[in-house]
């Protein structure tokens, strides 16, 4: 028999006055699995995971989580979920393990659990630190620490990797990678496409409200059928030549890159190989990115 859900959301929806936040919205979560919401500013996404935390209830529809509802307030459920939120508040002048030991005492974990979660994190050389002289990497890690102390089933995260630099986003993941190594089923949301492209099992991808597109990531991008681009540095092949190459739909030109579309780069390929212009040569598939920007519309959103 199939496993149950971890996550059950049917049919949610949510307004705070004339704005209709959450509209309509349906997924499921496998247990184990590391599931995505990407979307724009105010799309919905911290609302969604906000409800099916129980930490708002709906105007309607149903959540159920670990296989029992989380609104009203559900005791029995807390042990069972960890929560990292958008912003994290720790408590004042205690050290990183200080932190965690406080937090690991709500629920009756012992000091070993708080060394192996230093480990995990990768701050046990930072234990005695104040919270307050950590990095924004390292607070982040402290915080999603704090939501797994207590060895959470599920754990939901808003924006883990926000505003980190490019080494702490590749750390965090290798942690977030290892938390679903150990069975835990992961939800949560990110603007970073590249890394719900590599970390997630699926996604689902949310504007206004509602669910436009879900499903894996690869199979998002091969139903987007989109060209692939082939870049050569401006002056290897004239831009004449290469519209009249096999396979190439259309060519552009910027002020140091040319750029061939093609949606079927073998025989272009092939031709740019006889012609001696492999040098410099990029090809870009279509990404998950293009998938998002395709749903959502490039419109600036503040």
């Amino acid at each position: 028999m199939t496993p149950p859900p971890a996550l059950s959301v049917s049919d949610i929806r949510m307004s705070y006055g004339d704005l209709r936040a959450v509209d309509g919205v349906s997924f499921e979560v496998a247990e184990g699995e590391f599931f995505g919401i990407l979307g724009p500013n105010g799309a919905g996404k911290t609302t969604t995971l906000e409800i099916a935390e129980g930490l708002r209830e709906p105007d309607s529809g149903t959540v159920r989580l670990l296989g029992e509802p989380p609104w009203p307030r559900n005791v029995a459920l807390l042990p069972r979920i960890g929560v990292q939120l958008q912003a994290s508040a720790f408590f004042e002048k205690l050290s990183t393990r200080e932190q965690l030991e406080t937090f690991a005492s709500l629920y009756g974990v012992g000091p070993a659990r708080v060394d192996e979660m230093l480990e995990l994190v990768g701050l046990t050389g930072k234990a005695s630190t104040p919270e307050a002289k950590l990095s924004g990497g390292q607070r982040q890690r402290l915080s999603i620490a704090c939501a797994l102390v207590h060895d959470p089933d599920i754990v939901f995260l808003d924006e883990p990797t926000a505003a980190l630099d490019p080494q702490a986003r590749r750390n965090l993941w290798d942690v977030l990678r290892e938390v679903q190594a150990r069975g835990k089923t992961i939800v949560y949301t990110t603007h970073y496409l590249d890394e719900a492209e590599v970390l997630c099992d699926r996604v689902a991808i949310m504007d206004h409200g509602r669910i436009l597109a879900m499903d894996t990531p690869a199979r998002l991008v091969r139903d987007l059928d989109a060209a692939a681009r082939v870049s050569l540095d401006r002056g290897s092949l004239p831009a004449e030549r290469a519209r009249g190459l096999p396979g190439a739909d259309a060519v552009t030109e910027d002020d140091t890159t040319l750029t061939i579309s093609t949606r079927n780069p073998a025989p272009l390929l092939s031709a740019l190989a006889e012609l001696g212009t492999l040098e410099g040569l990029q090809v870009r598939t279509a990404t998950l990115e293009d998938v998002f920007l395709d749903l959502t519309g490039r419109e600036y959103r503040a």
